[in-house]
């Protein structure tokens, strides 16, 4: 649950305040958002927009997951090279990965927004694979109730790196 859910005294401004320290200890925190009526849930990244970088969203994936992934990768891109749209790659004991430029972060990133304001922050969504490593535009892919939307358009595969040099997490 959402922390103004967990304590109902919390004002919108503590909310913030406490995701803003969790931006400045950690360089970034995760903002998730519960699944409701058969909408997946989602959860994006705050604070790298401060570095320079596209904050990150992930649909469709539970809490404990969507922690590894978001907060590997986050970590990833302070010493490395970004993807870019259309970029693939595995996620070390875990699914494969393509990268999607969101299409309006404003409209899902609204923590992010408010601290840098709509204009600065881009956003890339990581797109995940089934078991059987089909995405969700494959025939047959497989994911919990709600799925998982893409919100953004898929660019053309640009590098698929496997194993070796570009593994995270």
């Amino acid at each position: 649950m959402c922390e103004m859910c967990d304590d109902p005294t919390m004002t919108p401004r503590e909310a913030l305040e406490r995701t803003y320290r969790r931006v400045m200890n950690y360089g970034w925190a995760i903002e998730y958002i519960e699944p409701e009526r058969g909408r997946p849930p989602w959860a994006y990244t705050v604070g790298l927009t401060e570095a320079g970088l596209p904050e990150l969203f992930l649909t469709g994936m539970g809490t404990k997951g969507t922690a590894r992934v978001l907060n590997g990768y986050a970590g990833h891109l302070l010493h490395a090279e970004p993807a870019a749209p259309g970029d693939q790659f595995r996620l070390r004991g875990g699914p494969l990965v393509e990268i999607v430029e969101l299409s309006n972060p404003d409209a899902h990133l609204l923590t992010a927004c408010t601290f840098y304001g709509a204009e600065r922050v881009r956003a890339l969504q990581l797109v995940w694979a089934d078991d059987r490593q089909r995405l969700p535009w494959h025939s047959g892919f497989h994911c919990r109730r709600g799925g998982q939307p893409v919100l953004g358009l898929r660019a053309p595969v640009r590098r698929r790196v496997d194993g070796g040099s570009r593994v995270f997490i």
